[in-house]
């Protein structure tokens, strides 16, 4: 592999010559901008072996293409145990960091179109599966960052994407030629997209036969000419700015999201994966929000952890660790965190070959994970606030903990319980407020909601997939009703 540890990551991305935007100016090296790095560092812990003696069976994977040992975010999924092994390798990242660790957007994209475009040559004769293994096996060979982009900015959100008054609201294809074909448009919500190498891009909903330009999939390198990157807003994300790590909350580790504009970019014939086959366009939409679905009963459940655990020491700090109120709440979010678990893991358990060889979740059961995960973390993070207490949105700032006139004083009177530092009480209000509140909210929290569709997408895909009507023919039958 290429890219082999975190320096080596870090040195990657040092190199992309891209056209960034970030609080109205260009930035040239992302990697080093402090409103950047902390969300580098998360992706950079997929590179890192660790210290746990699980780390190296479930960072890594055997290539189905090449027999080599691969990282797993590159891998194609061979069996339920490769499922279940994700799920386990995404909490454990989960843990590491407590925030969304990027790379799972294109492992699910990758593996999603493995078996589409196999599909769909059988269906129309194109050469799609083809240049997708090419592609994964250079994708493996190097171990890049890919950004998994599905998101349209939609525009008229009333209207299907063919019916815009401006068609460039969907990614979709204005060019063709032999050697490729020209795409224009732009993909919303881009996580990690700042720290990724290339750019994996998905419809974003079933077209119609009219629609076939939007019917696209392909890949360009994040360097590619005529791509543009601005980065969004998150809550209280200038503290970044401030050389304060102790109002940061999580000074080690966060998310970013970007808009990744697409203005008349060529991509080659080799990189393209779907080019107008609108009857394959859904089957991309359902599996990959399938597998991303999925991918929040391993993230989600990590990230829970260091909350709960955050839980248990602020209510230690604050004397209050044996009260039967706390110890209930903290046991209220532990069974909430591992059901998500247990759905992450029965999808994959459940999970079946398709005709491409590559296994797929079970899809109503990752939409049931997917559909708890809109819900509990935001419970998860209530209790926590209920625990921590009303400090986490009226703390004084770092600055204020240092100033000598009003620091020996802000240490006496924020103290907790005797024997603990004012500071480590403060310490885990910060990181409470940057997960509930903060920067990390937005990650755990919205993401939990809207990330991999929001939650009426889940609904149709359960009413879709629960088949009602054998569930009445087995009402009928127990209760001796005639057809």
């Amino acid at each position: 592999m290429k890219i082999g540890n975190p320096e080596e990551y870090f040195e990657s991305l040092r190199g992309l010559d891209r056209e960034v935007y970030l609080l109205g100016e260009r930035i040239e090296n992302t990697v080093d901008h402090p409103m950047v790095r902390p969300s580098a560092n998360a992706v950079a812990e997929s590179y890192n072996t660790g210290e746990e003696p699980e780390a190296g069976g479930l960072l890594f994977a055997t290539s189905h293409l090449t027999g080599k040992k691969v990282s797993r975010f590159t891998h194609i999924h061979q069996g339920t145990n490769d499922l279940v092994n994700k799920v386990l390798m995404q909490r454990l990242l989960g843990r590491r960091t407590a925030t969304c660790f990027q790379r799972c957007v294109g492992m699910d994209g990758l593996n999603a179109l493995h078996s589409v475009t196999y599909e769909c040559d059988l269906e129309h004769g194109t050469d799609y599966h083809r240049r997708l293994n090419d592609y994964i096996g250079w994708v493996q060979e190097e171990n890049v960052v890919v950004d998994g982009a599905m998101t349209d900015v939609k525009g008229d959100r009333g209207r299907r994407p063919g019916d815009q008054d401006d068609p460039d609201m969907f990614v979709r294809i204005v060019d063709r030629a032999s050697e490729g074909i020209v795409v224009r448009g732009a993909k919303a919500h881009q996580t990690g997209a700042l720290n990724s190498h290339e750019i994996l891009v998905m419809p974003t909903t079933a077209m119609r036969e009219d629609e076939g330009e939007f019917a696209v999939s392909f890949a360009v390198p994040a360097t590619a000419s005529g791509i543009t990157f601005v980065l969004g807003r998150q809550p209280s994300d200038t503290r970044k700015l401030e050389d304060s790590p102790l109002d940061v909350g999580n000074p080690g580790y966060g998310s970013q999201e970007a808009l990744v504009i697409f203005d008349d970019v060529f991509v080659p014939a080799e990189r393209v994966f779907l080019a107008g086959e609108h009857d394959q366009s859904g089957k991309v939409v359902d599996r990959f929000a399938a597998f991303h679905r999925q991918s929040y009963g391993g993230c989600k459940v990590g990230v829970g952890d260091v909350l709960i655990g955050a839980a248990q020491l602020v209510a230690d700090y604050q004397g209050v660790a044996r009260a039967s109120h706390i110890r209930d709440k903290i046991t209220e979010m532990i069974h909430l965190n591992e059901t998500l678990f247990c759905c992450g893991i029965a999808c994959s358990a459940r999970g079946r070959k398709t005709p491409a060889g590559s296994y797929m979740v079970d899809v109503l059961l990752a939409n049931i994970c997917k559909l708890n995960v809109t819900r509990f973390p935001f419970e998860i993070s209530r209790m926590l606030q209920d625990i921590a207490g009303g400090m986490i949105a009226t703390m004084p700032s770092e600055k204020d903990f240092k100033n000598a006139r009003v620091g020996p004083v802000l240490d006496k009177y924020l103290k907790g319980r005797s024997g603990i530092p004012t500071m480590d009480r403060i310490k885990v209000l910060k990181f409470i407020e940057n997960m509930t509140i903060g920067c990390g909210a937005a990650a755990y929290l919205t993401e939990s909601v809207h990330g991999a569709g929001s939650p009426q997408a889940q609904r149709i895909m359960i009413s879709r997939l629960a088949d009602l009507d054998e569930k009445v023919r087995l009402a009928r039958r127990i209760a001796r009703i005639e057809d």
